[in-house]
């Protein structure tokens, strides 16, 4: 469960803007879709509104999409731009998930593209993670800079989204994988084959450039959040293979965007109707 000890508060701005987690539980549910390309499509969302935001930590990644499905308000953030512009060292991590919080965001589904580091997670299989490795350089991981705050995070992702996009998975017969370990590097390199192995003795399971810090801060801002992990390609430790290259992972990304986006929209009406413990 996700809970902060009573008179334990956060402060989400440099204003010192008071924000409590004491009784958290808000009867609203807005989603927040990071990286939710085609999404926006207006037969599948309606109002369909763009919106510019400023936040503490100063400009969000990409303008707000906001709208509803099947009656469920939805906001929509590109993590590296509309037009993929910011790589991943770059990424405004809380802004963007200060301008979710700000927005009244609930929940969160954060898409993501994933090199494999088993055998058993095939280039197109979908991952639900359910813990992360950091292995982050130069980002900053907090929102609590002048305050010490010591978070939880020995469950950082929802189980219970995860619960019900595993069997939405299920019902679509997507091939998945319904918990792993992402380990998250700084990029925007690839790794070395002997980071890759190393990273494989760790116990991660896929890894990306994205995951963290964004987790920590969705969890400092008391938003439950779930990655959709699409695995792209197998990383470096797989002899044989072919070296990975970024028109490789856009290439299995375009053929996944269908599946994911379907997927997000049968499991968008349940989340509505869920009690969930974060």
């Amino acid at each position: 469960m996700r809970t902060v000890p009573a008179g334990v508060a956060v402060w989400l701005n440099k204003t010192r803007t008071r924000i409590s987690f004491q009784g958290n539980r808000v009867k609203k549910i807005k989603i927040g879709i990071i990286g939710g390309s085609g999404m926006n499509d207006p037969q599948l969302m309606t109002d369909i509104k763009e919106k510019s935001v400023k936040t503490p930590y100063g400009k969000p990644s990409s303008s707000l999409t906001t709208g509803t499905i099947n009656g469920v308000d939805i906001v929509i953030l590109a993590r590296h731009g509309k037009k993929h512009t910011i790589c991943p060292s770059a990424v405004n991590f809380r802004a963007n998930i200060s301008a979710l919080k700000k927005e009244g965001c609930t929940h969160i589904l954060a898409t993501t593209a994933v090199g494999s580091l088993r055998d058993k997670i095939k280039p197109g299989d979908i991952v639900f993670m359910n813990q992360f490795i950091d292995f982050t350089k130069h980002r900053i991981l907090t929102f609590h800079e002048e305050q010490v705050v010591h978070t939880p995070m020995a469950e950082p992702f929802c189980a219970d989204l995860r619960k019900l996009l595993v069997k939405t998975a299920k019902e679509m017969k997507i091939c998945h994988h319904a918990q792993g370990t992402v380990i998250t590097i700084e990029g925007p390199r690839f790794s070395t084959k002997a980071e890759s192995h190393l990273f494989r003795m760790w116990g991660a399971d896929v890894i990306n450039m994205s995951t963290v810090p964004e987790v920590i801060l969705a969890r400092e801002a008391g938003i439950c959040y779930q990655s959709i992990a699409m695995s792209t390609d197998y990383d470096c430790w797989k002899e044989g293979e072919e070296p990975v290259t970024w028109e490789m992972i856009l290439e299995i990304m375009k053929k996944n965007a269908d599946t994911v986006k379907e997927l997000l929209l049968r499991t968008i009406p349940k989340i509505s109707s869920a009690s969930c413990p974060c």
